[in-house]
């Protein structure tokens, strides 16, 4: 289509293909539903056929014709080659600044006591952080590349695993001293300090899932402090408040520098929830992205490395 008027109509349709649904495309599109209905008006208009079947109700879901099916394809590729033609624009115009995305938690505790290595591996390269408990949209945000925790699948973007982790009780080095906790099951009786920041219906671990592969069934653990942030969490644990269940990527600083003191180690518990690097797939060939990528991985298996050989000592 050469007419550049119409590419937000096609923007429009796609979207409300993909949804199947007006209201839908209009969020995601941060536009009214009455909009999207009348950009993709125009379009059928302008072509002069249909493009979707309408059902009958307010929430009918809508249904490609035929036509629209078979085009919408070559539509989406042509998308996918417009955004890479942006971002290889934005990749010289940006004179090297690299936007990035993860939980204020990560970045508190994981990632900015380390990007100093890669400033300085690539002094060139200026990081961009946004820090947000909420799914960002990378193309809509200008968003480059991120680190979300969860099972791996994000529609639209490519995850591959950065680290691994289980979860543990920890609590600071006086507190421990004072408790001499010697079986699992005495500390049900502790201030339990629990850590809401993902939501547990998605396979977060929580003190019900630890005390289960301690072998304490039906341990009381609704009591006690409750906080939506992960590093908040620690610093509880660290000043005192309570016992906190850790998630290991986050706490491995603070327990290796004598912050915090890890209970009963030699109880294993998996989190069926990890650490994905994530990105736009057709953003993939972006050197300064792939650099960064390799860059967390580098840093993810060094760090993996060192705590398997201190678990060994």
């Amino acid at each position: 289509m050469a007419n550049p008027v119409y590419l937000n109509a096609l923007r429009a349709f796609e979207a409300s293909a993909r949804h199947q649904s007006f209201s839908a495309a209009a969020a995601e599109l941060n536009v009214t539903p009455a909009a999207v209905g009348q950009l993709v008006r125009s379009l059928e208009e302008w072509l002069g056929t249909p493009l979707f079947v309408r059902g009958s109700g307010g929430r009918a879901r809508l249904v490609a014709t035929e036509v629209a099916e078979r085009a919408l394809p070559d539509i989406r590729a042509g998308f996918d080659r417009l955004t890479l033609g942006l971002e290889r624009l934005k990749e010289g115009a940006a004179n090297g600044v690299l936007t990035v995305t993860v939980s204020p938690a990560f970045a508190a505790k994981w990632l900015l006591p380390r990007i100093e290595r890669f400033h300085t591996q690539c002094p060139d390269t200026d990081v961009r952080l946004d820090t947000s408990l909420k799914l960002m949209g990378f193309a809509a945000q200008g968003i480059d590349i991120g680190v979300r925790y969860g099972a791996g699948v994000w529609p639209g973007l490519t995850a591959e695993k950065l680290m691994e982790e289980e979860i543990y009780p920890v609590c600071a080095p006086a507190l421990a001293k004072k408790g001499k906790w010697r079986a699992p099951r005495q500390l049900v009786g502790e201030t339990l300090i629990h850590d809401l920041s993902v939501d547990s219906h998605a396979g977060f671990a929580t003190w019900d899932a630890w005390f289960e592969t301690a072998g304490v069934q039906q341990a009381p653990t609704r009591r006690g402090m409750t906080i939506n942030n992960s590093a908040a969490v620690l610093q509880a644990a660290i000043d005192g408040q309570g016992i906190a269940l850790a998630r290991s990527v986050m706490a491995r600083d603070d327990v290796a520098a004598g912050r915090l003191v890890r209970l009963f180690p030699t109880i294993a518990c998996r989190s069926a929830l990890a650490y994905y690097v994530v990105y736009r797939p057709e953003c993939a060939s972006l050197p300064r992205l792939m650099t960064f990528r390799e860059w967390l991985m580098r840093e993810a298996q060094g760090k993996s490395r060192s705590a398997r050989r201190g678990a060994a000592i």
